[in-house]
């Protein structure tokens, strides 16, 4: 096997976030990890003792790359809430446009994991954390109800993650952006 001059532990999670988000955790198998990830069987299970450790470490990669798109497009949009609310859909637009682009991870794992297990109550979380997120954002933009167009925005940014994989439309993330611009112009005043 030839050795990478990344670390072991890196070259696993590298190859299982590429085939994770390719085919999805349940379809590759730990092997399939081990021989693309030029490891050793022992050298992944002292990382990830168990294949859940490694989807959940998946998971939290995917966090980092996936909420820090949102927040930057937010953060790009400018200072007022109500922009960034509206402007965090430019992350969707990126997402939808990468090559390779299979939805939403945290949609497709949780579709495939076993309701209650560590796996998807790490989907759930994620989702959480993002829905308290974007409250916070409709709250500081002056939202009559914050709950409720946070609920309305992220449902909106999830059917954008799954409609950029179901057909594929260059259009749906500018008329998801459109549709969360109506939402918020309707929920928080004008300033």
């Amino acid at each position: 096997m030839k050795q990478s001059a990344q670390p072991a532990r890196e070259r696993i999670l590298d190859t299982a976030f590429r085939l994770f988000y390719a085919h999805g955790p349940r379809g590759v198998g730990v092997d399939t990890v081990i021989a693309e990830s030029e490891v050793a069987k022992a050298t992944l299970y002292k990382h990830f003792p168990r294949k859940d450790d490694l989807v959940l470490a998946y998971l939290d990669k995917v966090d980092q790359v996936w909420f820090g798109q949102l927040r930057a497009a937010a953060r790009a949009a400018g200072d007022d809430p109500r922009d960034q609310l509206v402007g965090m859909y430019d992350a969707l637009a990126s997402a939808c446009r990468r090559e390779g682009y299979h939805g939403c991870a945290f949609i497709n794992t949780a579709a495939e994991s076993e309701a209650g297990s560590d796996v998807h109550a790490r989907t759930v979380e994620h989702k959480q954390v993002v829905l308290a997120w974007v409250t916070d954002l409709a709250r500081r933009a002056g939202a009559a109800d914050p709950g409720l167009l946070a609920r309305q925005l992220t449902l909106l940014l999830d059917g954008g993650l799954s409609a950029g994989v179901l057909d594929a439309d260059s259009a749906t993330p500018a008329a998801a952006k459109a549709a969360a611009r109506a939402l918020v112009g309707g929920a928080c005043p004008t300033r």
